[in-house]
């Protein structure tokens, strides 16, 4: 350290900027060198002034990192985040971590929250770079889940379990709605809400989204007149299968080919219930709405024929066969939610609070941007078809390369490994396999335990329930 002004301080600067720059130095987890070249780098920097700029051990950086290492490995726990922490920061001679878990999860609840949308935002903008379109429309795809969580006591009251469910007995349960890119497969918004929220009025949050040239793909949840007229609004078209509270009478109508009729809809009389006074006097007293039916002979599909409705009211450019096609992919946002809650772990979440909860909920949906925008890469590289990627080896690909890739010693190493990485997701294809028949059915049997109807405080145990009499069947008795 160079201090020519205080030279008797020489040698104790010294040391101190060699500690502070170890400290500075080693990497908070082994995803930093592989995904800052995804992530808007001043987003996660120390601010000048105000939250996140003392110089802490748990920086916003390292926080957003562990956090990020614990989503990818979801039986990571905090603890386990810490001892992490302490390995690296014993390898770079830095400041000694304390054991206790206690300073990181206060820094985690102190990330600051505004920084984690735009974060989302960003990486889906880099997944959509290379965003295939259908006959000039980018299409998004729309679905609706549900998410557990742990039974504490804010967290049921702003996510209250069902009705049906005994008190003690339940979790809580959130209700998301999602907005993907069906050609790369990224999030690209959502919102949330209660048990007490429809879909469709979570989905009214979400029409910013859609933009000119846009095509909204959904289920029949979604096929309501006044969607299709606020989508109309922004210059944005909707396919979604018909409701079947709705008439699909054929022969009514202007014919435009076998099985495609031009219908009028006319305005509700009244009001929907979650649909702003302001948005329903814009909605159009009438709509052009376009009618297809077709057979969908695809093996593993329960429907044989599907009535859809549109907005693309023209024939020769959107003909009725493809628009029937292009509906059958709505079932990939099926397989994009069971990557994240499946795959992930996102099915159950550990926060104990809503407001950890938000949080941990962006880190799931950053971290699955982050995964597919490696997926775009890879099958632009080695020109396979996205959908033939396999999810699930993606991830245990970035978990393995990613720690090779912080021990090496070179950029043009950690470059040819990152190629290698592209190169290994890519060959990585899930078989093809149509008409295959896979039906949600366990084979391995559960642990013969009595089902909890109460609290666990007050539950009583009865060894002689009838539930104890497969563990005592004559044949698995030990011998004596």
């Amino acid at each position: 350290m160079y201090t020519p002004l205080l030279p008797q301080f020489r040698q104790r600067l010294a040391a101190l900027g060699r500690h502070t720059l170890g400290l500075r130095q080693h990497k908070p987890s082994h995803l930093d060198g592989l995904f800052q070249r995804l992530l808007p780098t001043y987003l996660l920097s120390s601010s000048d002034h105000g939250p996140g700029s003392r110089q802490r051990i748990f920086s916003t950086r390292r926080t957003f990192f562990g956090f990020l290492y614990q989503v990818l490995n979801p039986l990571c726990s905090c603890r386990e985040m810490v001892r992490q922490f302490q390995a690296l920061s014993d390898a770079s001679d830095a400041r000694p971590v304390d054991d206790n878990n206690s300073a990181y999860c206060q820094a985690r609840k102190r990330l600051p929250w505004d920084i984690l949308p735009r974060l989302r935002c960003a990486v889906a903008a880099q997944a959509q770079q290379t965003q295939e379109r259908w006959r000039g429309l980018r299409v998004k795809v729309i679905d609706a889940t549900t998410i557990s969580m742990p039974d504490t006591v804010k967290l049921q009251r702003s996510y209250p379990q069902p009705s049906a469910q005994k008190p003690g007995c339940g979790f809580p349960l959130l209700k998301l709605v999602g907005v993907f890119c069906l050609s790369s497969g990224a999030l690209l918004d959502y919102a949330k809400g209660n048990k007490h929220k429809h879909e469709l009025s979570l989905f009214q949050s979400l029409l910013d989204s859609f933009k000119a040239s846009d095509l909204a793909l959904a289920d029949r949840g979604f096929s309501a007149y006044t969607l299709l007229g606020l989508l109309l609004l922004r210059s944005a078209h909707g396919l979604f299968r018909l409701h079947h509270a709705r008439p699909s009478d054929l022969r009514k109508g202007k014919r435009l080919g076998k099985n495609d009729r031009l219908m009028l809809w006319f305005k509700p009389a009244r009001k929907p219930p979650y649909l702003p006074k302001g948005l329903w006097r814009l909605v159009a007293p009438q709509l052009s709405v376009r009618i297809i039916r077709r057979c969908l002979a695809v093996p593993g599909f329960r429907t044989k024929s599907v009535t859809l409705v549109t907005t693309l009211l023209d024939p020769q450019a959107y003909p009725a066969d493809e628009l029937a096609a292009l509906y059958i992919q709505r079932w990939r946002v099926e397989l994009y939610f069971r990557d994240i809650k499946t795959s992930m772990g996102m099915d159950v979440l550990r926060c104990k609070s809503p407001q950890m909860v938000h949080k941990e909920l962006e880190m799931f949906f950053i971290a699955y941007n982050l995964i597919r925008c490696l997926m775009v890469e890879a099958a632009a590289l080695s020109q396979s078809p996205l959908p033939r990627l396999s999810f699930k080896g993606t991830i245990d690909s970035v978990r393995q390369f990613s720690l090779a890739m912080a021990h090496a010693r070179s950029r043009k190493k950690r470059r040819n490994l990152e190629t290698r990485l592209l190169e290994t997701i890519a060959s990585d294809r899930i078989p093809d396999r149509p008409g295959r028949r896979e039906p949600r059915a366990l084979k391995r049997r559960l642990k013969p335990f009595p089902i909890l109807t109460g609290s666990r405080h007050q539950y009583k145990e009865i060894p002689h329930r009838n539930h104890y009499r497969k563990s005592q069947h004559p044949n698995l008795r030990r011998p004596i």
